[in-house]
């Protein structure tokens, strides 16, 4: 279907409505922060149904988003600031910080599409109109000196309104994201507009003994910043009910004579093992499924919900394509439940050592353009999506941009039922797609229709 552009009607940047003399002053970034310079912007948003009731309007409505937006950024200024780098000799390292200084602020844009939201929901594929749905196009975190850390865009539907937002992943993981938007959606619907119940922590977490200033060890960004290639893959988003979950989660425990696999491990083992068999890998080939796995709850002691940064990695699990193909989907997932139930504080904390003295920086995209071996879920069925309402009903959809998409992404979100449903938006090349959906294996787990 040939769908028309995305109009663009007005544009402007949103600063916290009070700055404290705290906010005024720059962030060190952490090495969970550095490491990701060079990865996409964190682009995800929410489809709603246009109100029925005939006292609203969108002029209304985007005065009170932009009203709220800047009361919320109150609380998470860091958003309102900007990237900086100080370039250090002898040796040659950069210090990238945030820098509110001159900022002007969060950018907000109103746009308008003549499309109905069935254009959006009712293909197999997800259109490829969706992209503009949402800023900082094929942006990384690195391109935040110019561009904005945090843009929102409001795009009217004839029918539906999309809020998404495009952030700067140096700034905040998924679940700070979510935590974030949803902050933003209790303050448009506060009255008073002054407080929100969770505020945030905002100091970055770093290794114990280090810091608080560290560098990354280049002349130049050239050295570090890889930007994806343009590969051509389609993307579809399958839903899981609560009960085809709980079979599967059934079967694979019964497989493995254990209790421990969790519905996201099963869900990923049967994922892995047939993107594996659609690619036609040969047998030896290594390959690997990585679960994100959030630093907060891991860590000893544990850190708040409320810490708003970086504290997400990925969690392996490792196998030749042999393997995974002559074993169940029991012993797939019992690999993924195996290197999460051996991952801590321990090996958060080696991982850190190991950066302080040997910093990197991580680049997906360019690794699975490389590979076009290995799979990866990111985001979580955990974060509360469709909690997030700003006065409206219940969205309809998640939906996610251009950023972190390559072949072998797997995107995870709550059902919109609830109840332990999933949806699950999958890339891949287009040729392993034709196979992926053809796969018997994971088409009868798979609960047919999109809208509910």
């Amino acid at each position: 279907m040939d769908f028309a552009g995305v109009e663009l009607i007005s544009d402007c940047f949103i600063k916290p409505k009070f700055q404290s003399e705290e906010a005024k002053k720059p962030i060190h970034l952490s090495p969970w922060d550095l490491m990701m310079v060079s990865v996409s912007y964190i682009q995800h948003g929410l489809l709603f149904p246009i109100p029925e009731n005939q006292d609203f309007t969108m002029a209304t409505f985007l005065e009170d988003l932009k009203d709220s937006l800047s009361a919320t950024l109150t609380h998470f200024h860091p958003l309102a600031a900007r990237l900086a780098t100080i370039k250090q000799q002898n040796p040659s390292s950069l210090v990238i910080f945030l820098n509110p200084e001159n900022s002007p602020g969060a950018r907000f844009i109103h746009s308008a599409v003549n499309l109905k939201m069935a254009d959006i929901l009712t293909p197999n594929d997800v259109p490829s109109i969706v992209e503009s749905f949402f800023d900082h196009h094929k942006a990384i975190c690195h391109d935040g000196h110019d561009l904005s850390l945090l843009s929102v865009q409001v795009t009217e539907l004839i029918d539906g309104i999309v809020i998404s937002c495009s952030m700067n992943h140096m700034v905040a993981d998924g679940t700070s994201f979510w935590y974030f938007f949803k902050s933003w959606s209790e303050m448009f619907i506060s009255k008073s507009r002054n407080s929100i119940s969770r505020p945030p922590i905002l100091g970055r977490w770093i290794p114990e003994g280090s810091g608080p200033i560290y560098t990354l060890p280049f002349k130049h960004e050239d050295q570090f910043i890889e930007r994806p290639n343009d590969t051509l893959f389609r993307e579809r988003i399958f839903r899981f009910s609560s009960d085809s979950l709980s079979e599967l989660k059934k079967k694979v425990n019964s497989e493995c004579n254990t209790t421990k696999i969790s519905t996201l491990q099963s869900l990923g083992g049967l994922v892995w093992r047939c993107i594996t068999r659609a690619r036609r890998l040969p047998a030896g080939v290594e390959t690997s499924c990585a679960l994100a796995a959030d630093n907060r709850r891991k860590l000893s002691p544990p850190v708040p919900e409320n810490f708003f940064g970086n504290l997400a990695f990925g969690v392996k699990g490792r196998a030749t394509a042999g393997e995974l193909l002559d074993h169940g989907v029991g012993w797939a997932a019992l690999q993924l439940h195996e290197a999460v139930a051996n991952y801590g504080d321990k090996e958060i904390k080696k991982v850190m050592d190991w950066w302080v003295q040997n910093p990197f920086v991580i680049n997906l995209a360019a690794q699975f353009d490389r590979n076009k071996t290995d799979v990866q879920m990111g985001n979580s069925p955990r974060f509360d999506s469709y909690g997030i309402e700003f006065g409206l009903t219940k969205a309809l959809a998640v939906l996610s941009g251009y950023g972190f998409k390559f072949d072998g992404r797997l995107i995870s979100f709550p059902g919109r039922n609830g109840g332990g449903s999933i949806d699950l938006q999958i890339c891949l090349l287009p040729e392993t797609m034709a196979a992926f959906e053809s796969d018997e294996e994971f088409m009868c787990v798979v609960d047919e229709g999109f809208i509910s």
